[in-house]
């Protein structure tokens, strides 16, 4: 007979045995009572942490058996899936093999799911404190870098580089935040810096409460934000190359920081703008340039403007030929993605030949002589220049007055002597043309007035022509030269500084286009205006009041200025105008979103999108909240209440009107 081979049990593991096991034969228990599977970062960091340290806790295994109650050979991994999926990770990248030992205790006799459940509900995690002290003894003592801590740990080294930056946090902040005096949100405002003394000096200052931004902002208070306008106007790497020191933020994403040296940085935009100012007078042909950070309001220039630069007849066809052909072939290629290279060549060609002819509009040399520029920096860190500024010295001499107008009462008098009349004069004597007394001349140039008054009510056309006179002298001319009988006043007021940009803004640039075309169709000398003004038709006239008074409306809420009945009137006039501020202005993270409460921001994209898209939104944090609700609203047309415009109501038949004007002014201005 032939021997039969002998089969050798190999007896199953005792409870409580710790055994090496090859990874291919532990698999995942079908009784693990965590089933929301791990987070790709989560397994990342386990996989760097074994790699660098092995698997410092065995997993716990419970034995598999088939149908029979055999054991099968593989074990199911009860607690430490995490660290069989970050095991299986490294072999997938052929960091170790798909057989490596494995260390783990073997249960069999607790139920793997109540242990599986008590692992993962009664532990504590450390606390973040006792984490951020930890990194930080690694950098001192062990002397590992970022990169060295992250790949130990699994976490990129932006993150290393903030939790080291929280460890050096003041002590007694630390402390603090232990033991839930301040938050993981306030602690990070207060890494901005890291002067331990102005820590412990801002937190003093704290309530309990105090929002991590304002904590934040009283530790750079000295300090420029990269965002600042000057920054962006002379560049951070420019301000660094001259010895300033930038304090950078490390738990914002934009990686956003702070100037620390803010003399330094006026003085690098002071010279920047210079220079500009400097450059332009020279190439240009201005009498003088100053720059300046703000336009120096109140100085009581006045302004020249470029003229239409006479051509001949030959020159003005050219012109229009070669402007014509540009837009014919601009327009024949509009669809193509590349323009052919021939089309190219010509529109270049042609460019250059216009160039060549001069621009339309130019200072007159005279001007040039006598007017200069100021330079200034945009909200948009971009240089502004102001050109064809008149100080008052430079201002061309007023004619000097007739003898005719000097003898209908020039001089100067008391009561009713004649002005002029000497001490000396015998009485009776012959005054011959003396002047007329001052008395004489009040009453009657009065009785002149009454009868200007009385003539120009009856001329429409001439009361339009002066209207239009005193408001373009007003918008165009200097304060110290307005020769006009009209005591009218215009409120031009600048609105920068009460929104930086909205000149750039779809409404701010027309307005600059209107008003630069107006000023080229104006004379450069007051005294000229009336005539140019006396021989425009009536509907030029209409449009240039138009503009002049556009520039006077302020609908501006400001609190210091309470004005209930223009802001109702506002109101009001938008509806009649049909204003659309939709053409004009968007609701953004920075124009809106992120300047507003969270319930706001939540209230705009229920009313702009629906309830389910604020209910997503509603648990963020407030920059990505008001970002996801910049993305929601974007194209939908949403407008906050201030910039919405009532739809005309129906018109009321006569007779049954229920509220008077009065009342509908006072209504808007609730």
């Amino acid at each position: 007979m032939t021997a039969q081979p002998i089969e050798t049990v190999v007896p199953a593991p005792q409870h409580g045995a710790e055994i090496s096991v090859p990874l291919n034969r532990l698999k995942a228990s079908p009784k693990n009572a965590r089933k929301t599977p791990h987070a790709p970062a989560t397994i990342e960091a386990l996989a760097a942490s074994i790699k660098a340290k092995g698997v410092l806790q065995p997993p716990v295994v419970e034995i598999e058996r088939n149908g029979e109650g055999a054991p099968t050979g593989a074990y199911l991994v009860t607690i430490g899936e995490g660290r069989r999926q970050a095991l299986r990770l490294l072999a997938k990248r052929k960091q170790i093999k798909r057989t490596h030992p494995v260390r783990v205790i073997v249960d069999a006799d607790n139920d793997a799911h109540e242990i599986s459940l008590d692992e993962n509900v009664t532990r504590e995690a450390m606390h973040p404190a006792d984490q951020l002290e930890a990194f930080r003894r690694l950098a001192e003592e062990r002397g590992y870098g970022p990169e060295e801590i992250a790949a130990r740990f699994g976490v990129s080294a932006h993150v290393v580089r903030q939790r080291l930056r929280l460890g050096a946090v003041a002590p007694d902040l630390i402390a603090a935040y232990r033991g839930g005096g301040v938050t993981l949100d306030q602690l990070m405002a207060f890494a901005v810096s890291e002067d331990h003394e102005r820590q412990r000096q801002v937190f003093d200052q704290i309530g309990p409460h105090t929002p991590a931004y304002a904590i934040r902002r009283a530790m750079t208070e000295a300090k420029v934000q990269v965002e600042d306008r000057r920054v962006r106007f002379v560049g951070v790497e420019a301000y660094a190359e001259a010895g300033g020191a930038v304090l950078r933020d490390l738990f914002t994403e934009d990686g956003g920081g702070w100037l620390e040296d803010v003399v330094l940085l006026d003085q690098l935009v002071a010279d920047k703008l210079a220079g500009l100012a400097e450059e332009v007078r020279t190439q240009e042909g201005w009498k003088w340039a100053q720059a300046h950070p703000d336009f120096p309001h109140g100085l009581g220039l006045g302004r020249v403007y470029p003229e239409a630069v006479a051509r001949s007849e030959e020159d003005v066809a050219a012109v229009a030929a070669l402007s014509e052909e540009y837009d014919r072939l601009v327009s024949e290629t509009d669809a193509a993605e590349m323009l052919p290279p021939e089309v190219d060549a010509r529109l270049e060609e042609i460019d250059k030949a216009l160039q060549a002819l001069g621009p339309d509009f130019a200072y007159r040399p005279d001007d040039l002589a006598r007017a200069g520029v100021i330079v200034t920096l945009g909200h948009d860190g971009v240089a502004r220049f102001e050109r064809g500024l008149v100080r008052l010295e430079d201002a061309l001499p007023e004619p000097e007055e007739t003898a005719q107008a000097d003898a209908e009462g020039g001089g100067e008098a008391e009561d009713d002597a004649p002005v002029g009349d000497t001490a000396g004069a015998e009485p009776g004597a012959d005054e011959g043309l003396a002047p007329l007394s001052e008395k004489l001349v009040l009453d009657l140039t009065a009785h002149r007035t009454a009868g200007l008054r009385d003539a120009l009510a009856a001329d429409a056309n001439m009361a339009l022509v002066v209207v239009v006179h005193a408001f373009a002298l007003q918008v165009f001319y200097p304060p110290y030269d307005q020769p006009t009988v009209l005591q009218v006043r215009l409120g031009v007021m600048g609105l920068e500084r009460y929104a930086p940009g909205v000149g750039e803004g779809p409404a701010g640039r027309r307005i600059a286009e209107r008003g630069e075309a107006w000023a080229a169709r104006l004379p450069n000398a007051a005294r000229d205006l009336w005539a140019a003004l006396a021989a425009m038709p009536p509907s030029d006239l209409l449009d240039l009041l138009a503009h002049c008074a556009s520039l006077a409306v302020n609908a501006v809420r400001d609190p210091h200025d309470r004005r209930p009945g223009a802001w109702g009137h506002a109101e009001v006039l938008a509806t009649a105008l049909g204003l659309d501020m939709t053409t004009m202005w968007t609701a953004t993270a920075a124009s809106y979103f992120g300047r507003v409460s969270k319930a706001r921001v939540l209230e705009a994209v229920t009313e702009g999108v629906g309830q389910s898209d604020a209910d997503r939104i509603a648990g963020m944090k407030k920059a990505d909240m008001a970002e996801a609700a910049e993305t929601l609203i974007a194209g939908k047309g949403w407008l906050p209440p201030l910039l919405r415009t009532a739809v005309p109501e129906p018109e009321t038949p006569h007779g049954d009107a229920s509220t008077s004007d009065d009342d509908a002014y006072s209504f808007a201005a609730e």
